[in-house]
């Protein structure tokens, strides 16, 4: 069913954070690129960031940056999504996915097409 599994979804207040976990179940993290991804209800999914598998590279969408923070801890094989400054507009399902780069790829892309694997998301609930 997934490959991925999402954790530390919730409800919490406007100008709050919450830090969301991304893990896989059966491989090694590290040798992946991985990609967060949202979706509002009634909305197309939309993508948020996304981390290299070196972790040296990182790329948000507008609408979060400076407020959202990606990072890899490959000790742990887990990586996370840290949100801060919540806003109610930031209520969605969140999802973690993966691609394996090239060889001659040092980056990362946001795009979701580029995903081969997928989580089944985790609600993320910004409300008073």
């Amino acid at each position: 069913q997934s490959d991925l599994v999402e954790s530390g979804g919730g409800l919490v207040q406007p100008g709050g954070s919450l830090r969301l976990s991304c893990a896989a179940s059966e491989f090694t993290l590290d040798g992946y690129v991985i990609g967060w991804f949202r979706q509002a209800p009634g909305k197309e999914r939309e993508g948020v960031g996304c981390i290299n598998r070196q972790g040296d590279w990182i790329e948000y969408v507008d609408s979060v940056k400076g407020r959202f923070t990606i990072s890899r801890d490959n000790a742990k094989n887990t990586v996370y999504l840290r949100m801060d400054s919540l806003k109610p507009e930031d209520t969605a399902d969140y999802y973690c996915a993966a691609y394996r780069p090239s060889s001659l790829s040092s980056r990362c892309v946001i795009s979701d097409h580029r995903y081969d694997w997928w989580g089944q998301g985790t609600q993320v609930t910004v409300s008073s």
